[in-house]
């Protein structure tokens, strides 16, 4: 007869003794990160080659589970949370972040209901009201935790197409002999109004994106003479997603015109501050948070810039009731017992109804940092990508492309040469390097160094051109690092 552990849960002792096991390597992991490559230079399929087709038929030891992650996994992985890694938005985790997951793993919680774990749902709405107050949105805003921006965009311009329809969500978009759903965004905005149009049936061609002026944001005459143009050819225009924290620039729009706009078309104005939202807690960029309270839903993600792991995104809405319209259903006969209506039951508010405990971890950060322990934190991200800015600005080989926001610096090398052929100024005579040929060399450098492991860096395009951006938002990142990622870039640009 079996042992009646081996159909349980491991020994605890056992178990203790992985749990001690395991807070040193993570112990470990963090103190000695620096000294691992900050992203793999492997071919597709390199790490799935190295592990089973098949899954084990017996259970494998702890120890040797964690002898593979090592061997495998932590060599094959771009490290987000190396001090090196100065791509997309500086990612980052802290040590309050990892104890918040711990804790949080073992509790296992659902929070679809107040009922099925009321601790989740109250400290959810504490911890949502907490961050309403550091950015200054007014009290007619509350919100809900969702995984990603992406996410709340949809959620937001569902409310906004059932506002311009009522009934979608009863009845649907088809054979209603509805006009077509216009939404407008800037050319700097990240695709995800696309994705949401494509998931609502608004459909992507529907969403119009508007050029940006010279410092990136959106420009108001081409938005207005837009809106006119589509209602004069019969489209009906119904949200606006403005950006606070552009992706490529971290730049901002207008936001206060956005909204006078919005209120005079009577359009949904929908703000994606899921970078800049954070940033509204420091006194010196309230302005960033100028308009927001005329808008109808603000996204925030706390996992780009208030030190929240991955994944934490919270939409708010004004009259979050307005949501949960759109969304609640009768629920189905399992869930009756578990539903109160006095209570607030956030499977309500989307379309996910197993939903994690992700406001304890939040929580234990906001705790264990206070909002001055972020703010200081947020200032040095400020304070390095500033310092990185001047060290451009002195080095006539590179150029600024790009108001420095926020932790985001857009550049590019511009003093490339290039040897003629002899005869054509001289034997072996140098000439400037086309705008083409600076547009390879720009990516050829990022991606060099990027497959050396000793740094990693973004690309993106702004008006057409390949430039080189850094994001700076890692705690672990000092402006050693910073000096060091400098040199890198320029011994690359000079070997090239």
């Amino acid at each position: 007869m079996k042992d009646s552990q081996s159909v349980g849960d491991t020994p605890p002792e056992e178990f203790r003794k992985q749990l001690h096991e395991l807070a040193d390597w993570i112990a470990d992991f963090r103190e000695h990160i620096e000294e691992l490559r900050v992203a793999p230079d492997d071919k597709p399929g390199a790490i799935s080659a190295q592990l089973p087709a098949q899954a084990p038929e017996e259970g494998e030891p702890f120890g040797k589970i964690l002898d593979d992650i090592n061997r495998l996994i932590i060599p094959g992985m771009a490290h987000w949370s190396h001090p090196m890694f100065l791509g997309y938005f500086g990612w980052t985790t802290t040590a309050p972040g990892i104890l918040g997951e711990i804790i949080s793993a073992p509790l296992n919680v659902n929070a679809m209901t107040w009922r099925t774990c009321p601790a989740a749902t109250e400290l959810e709405s504490v911890v949502i009201n907490w961050i309403r107050q550091w950015v200054g949105l007014p009290r007619d805003f509350d919100g809900v935790v969702y995984d990603t921006a992406s996410v709340g965009i949809m959620h937001a311009l569902a409310v906004a197409r059932e506002e311009a329809s009522p009934s979608t969500r009863k009845d649907g978009l088809i054979d209603r002999d509805l006009p077509r759903f216009r939404v407008y965004t800037s050319d700097q905005a990240h695709n995800a109004a696309e994705k949401a149009a494509i998931a609502l049936g608004i459909g992507k061609d529907n969403v119009r994106r508007v050029p940006s002026d010279g410092e990136f944001q959106m420009e108001m005459s081409i938005l207005r003479k837009a809106i006119t143009e589509d209602r004069q050819s019969g489209f009906k225009p119904i949200a606006v997603v403005a950006t606070a924290g552009t992706t490529s620039t971290a730049s901002v729009d207008p936001i206060p015109e956005l909204a006078r706009l919005c209120r005079e078309e009577e359009m949904w104005l929908h703000i994606d501050a899921a970078y800049g939202g954070g940033f509204a807690i420091l006194p010196e960029f309230k302005w960033i948070a100028e308009g927001w309270s005329d808008a109808d839903s603000v996204i925030i993600n706390p996992h780009k810039s208030l030190f929240v792991p991955l994944d934490f995104s919270v939409l708010y809405v004004r009259d979050l009731e307005r949501l949960r319209r759109v969304f609640t259903l009768a629920p189905p006969d399992v869930l009756r017992g578990d539903t109160m209506e006095a209570a607030r039951n956030y499977m309500d508010y989307g379309i996910q109804l197993g939903r994690r405990f992700r406001a304890l971890k939040a929580w234990v950060i906001f705790r264990s940092l206070g909002r001055e322990g972020i703010a200081s934190r947020l200032r040095e991200s400020v304070r390095l990508a500033q310092v990185l800015a001047d060290w451009i600005k002195s080095d006539n080989r590179f150029k600024l492309v790009a108001p420095v926001s926020m932790g985001v610096v857009c550049f590019r090398f511009v003093r490339a040469v290039v040897p003629t052929r002899r005869g054509d100024a001289g034997p072996g005579s140098p000439t400037p390097a086309t705008e083409e040929r600076l547009d390879q060399l720009n990516s050829e450098i990022v991606e060099r160094i990027n497959a050396s492991g000793r740094a990693y860096l973004t690309q993106t395009k702004l008006r057409g051109r390949t430039v080189m951006r850094i994001g700076l938002g890692n705690v672990l990142t000092t402006e050693e690092h910073l000096r060091k990622a400098w040199e890198i870039i320029l011994e690359t640009a000079s070997e090239l």
